[in-house]
């Protein structure tokens, strides 16, 4: 096959469509995949990994490392792109969650922890108390382990943003996803600018905190909508950045317009260092939590 596919979003393509060979995850070995597992079973919480279906799932586990899935396994949000389920009738709030994630924690001896949540907008603070709750049980147990957030947008509203930034995280991460131009049927519900802005009211609040982003490659942007939207990242003060190659869930989700070649998120990556990124990773199967503790 080539490096790159036809069609717009929404249009079909073949499910025995082979992928380029740069995009084969690593393998761990079953007893350490295993172990991860077990815990998260054992205690009845989700992982993004496992909901989002990462590529890079078996590397995490085998590492015994895993990002946190909060306020259950439905969305209220229905973008183009996510594995997740969707749907407007979320599961209530189990009221043991942030001790269940807190314990698997200390069970893993996780020392960076990343928490991210579906899109709560049925809740009154879009789940905002949830996270704090979690990382206050984490901190309960595991008073040394850093812990990164991955967040929903919150609607831009400065004073959910706010509750999280006083709960000092290392690093708040929201992804834009995709260029400006896609925003809409890559990312229903959400939006460009709003987006820049929960960064930038991040950095408002709190310039010591580290924020992130991440955008996934091959939705049909360009090279030149992809450094647009790097400087508006910049423009915003944002430290970190992602660049993935985006993987079709299933027929029923956006194709892919083309896959990028590793020397080309290498280049990207390059140039994303040269203008004032502190911490880029740029791969094919790189994704928004991928080595998120490594110090560089």
């Amino acid at each position: 096959m080539t490096a790159s596919s036809t069609g717009s979003p929404g249009s079909p393509r073949s499910q025995a469509e082979r992928l380029p060979n740069w995009l084969r995850p690593s393998i761990g070995t079953a007893s350490q995949i295993s172990t991860v597992q077990q815990i998260i079973k054992k205690h009845q919480i989700h992982t993004i990994c496992e909901e989002g279906r990462c590529p890079n799932r078996a590397e995490c586990y085998a590492q015994q490392t895993a990002t946190f899935l909060l306020m259950g396994p439905v969305c209220t949000r229905s973008c183009g792109f996510c594995q997740v389920d969707k749907g407007h009738a979320p599961q209530p709030l189990d009221p043991q969650e942030p001790q269940k994630v807190a314990d698997a924690v200390r069970l893993l001896n996780l020392k960076y922890v990343v928490l991210t949540s579906v899109a709560r907008d049925d809740l009154p603070d879009q789940g905002v108390g949830w996270f704090v709750a979690t990382m206050e049980a984490i901190r309960e147990v595991n008073p040394e382990t850093q812990i990164e957030v991955l967040t929903p947008d919150f609607y831009g509203e400065t004073a959910r943003i706010a509750t999280l930034v006083a709960a000092k995280p290392v690093c708040y991460n929201h992804n834009l996803e995709t260029v400006r131009r896609l925003q809409g049927p890559v990312r229903r519900g959400a939006k460009y600018e709003r987006s820049l802005l929960v960064l930038q009211t991040v950095k408002a609040l709190d310039p010591a905190i580290a924020t992130k982003s991440g955008l996934m490659l091959g939705l049909g942007e360009t090279e030149a909508e992809i450094l647009e939207t790097l400087a508006d990242l910049r423009a915003v003060g944002c430290d970190r950045l992602t660049l993935g190659q985006y993987l079709r869930p299933s027929l029923q989700h956006l194709p892919v317009e083309k896959y990028w070649t590793p020397a080309e998120f290498d280049r990207l990556g390059a140039i994303a260092r040269q203008i004032g990124f502190r911490q880029v990773r740029s791969g094919p199967l790189v994704r928004s939590s991928y080595h998120a503790g490594a110090q560089d």
